[in-house]
């Protein structure tokens, strides 16, 4: 049986190459043999140690692009040679979120990448039920569908309509997905960064309104942009604490909070500036196969691109010894891709 370079994460700051069996298929699922894969915030705290509910060792990589390279028995909607984004979330179908269809948030999840091994490999072997079709997309484009898809799920908890005003707080690839997928709604959409690198990349990757939300005058600067009015939506992918705790305060009356950013504690806001604007407040977790199917299209129709969050390449021979160097300490990173 032929072998695979595999890159492993053996415990925290401990990146090594093995060798493995490429996976043959079983039944319902389709061997892939990966061309691209996104480095998530996700792949960062694991190596360091930072992620909970995590074991080791483990294979990273859940924002995975690649090509049908082997097929188990019972398929026939996809053939070899195609080219497909993955669905990392796999869930139970049992539990009552997911009877409902609210998979993204199964009590049981698995996420490929994360509680079992993932796309740092050369090949990985995939239930068909978590492949999307992604041909005419550039693959480094495809890697990107999933946090482009989280992104999109925020959007649609927001139920966002053309026209309306949203704020999107954080310019991290999820905040700048959320941005990027608003504006393609036909939403006006301004973006909060208290990074000028973040706030420059906005401004020219996206060509969207950017503001720094520690300015003193960042009220008066937010209802200059809505005509005197403060956001109908305002989507937080921050995480920050006090960037969650204050976004009470960026809405209008009757406005929506959606949190697809994740703060590890407990948040803290003024019930009276809550109730009396009858803010409608959501979290936002993960994406259903409905969003990642909105991204692909949006994709192969040119309205989101990979260059509005992508800004470093990484090719996949040399990862293990240039990850801490030119992944964990470089500054500069938004968004990497692992190309093989």
């Amino acid at each position: 049986m032929s072998t695979m370079n595999v890159l492993i994460c053996q415990q925290p700051k401990e990146l090594v190459w093995k060798q493995r069996e490429i996976p043959i298929p079983g039944d319902n699922e389709a061997l892939i043999k990966i061309k691209s894969v996104g480095i998530c915030g996700t792949d960062i705290h694991t190596w360091g140690g930072n992620q909970p509910f995590f074991s080791y060792p483990r294979v990273l990589g859940h924002e995975i692009c690649g090509e049908i390279v082997g097929l188990g028995k019972n398929i026939a909607d996809l053939k070899n040679g195609q080219q497909v984004a993955v669905i990392p979330y796999v869930a139970c179908q049992q539990c009552p979120a997911c009877k409902s269809g609210r998979t993204n948030c199964c009590e049981k999840i698995s996420v490929i990448g994360v509680h079992q091994d993932g796309g740092f490999s050369e090949y990985l072997s995939v239930p068909v039920a978590n492949i999307l079709p992604a041909d005419g997309i550039d693959p480094q484009a495809a890697a990107l569908i999933e946090p482009f898809a989280i992104s999109a799920h925020a959007v649609r908890r927001a139920a966002i309509a053309p026209g309306e005003q949203v704020l999107v707080v954080g310019a991290g690839p999820i905040g700048l997905g959320a941005a990027a997928i608003a504006k393609a709604d036909g939403a006006q959409v301004v973006v909060a960064d208290t990074s000028p690198a973040r706030r420059e990349h906005v401004a020219t990757r996206l060509e969207l309104p950017v503001l720094d939300p520690s300015a003193e005058d960042f009220d008066a600067q937010l209802r200059a942009q809505f005509g005197g009015s403060m956001a109908q939506k305002v989507i937080d992918a921050t995480g920050n604490q006090h960037a969650m705790n204050n976004t009470v305060n960026l809405i209008r009356h009757g406005g929506t909070v959606v949190f697809v950013g994740l703060f590890k504690g407990e948040l803290q806001f003024s019930d009276p500036e809550f109730h009396k604007k009858e803010t409608t407040m959501m979290g936002s977790r993960n994406a259903t196969p409905e969003d990642f199917a909105k991204v692909g299209r949006l994709m192969a129709e040119g309205k989101i691109t990979a260059d509005m969050m992508l800004t470093h390449r990484y090719p996949f021979a040399t990862l293990a010894e240039t990850y801490e160097r030119d992944v964990i300490n470089n500054r500069e990173l938004i968004k990497g891709v692992i190309t093989f």
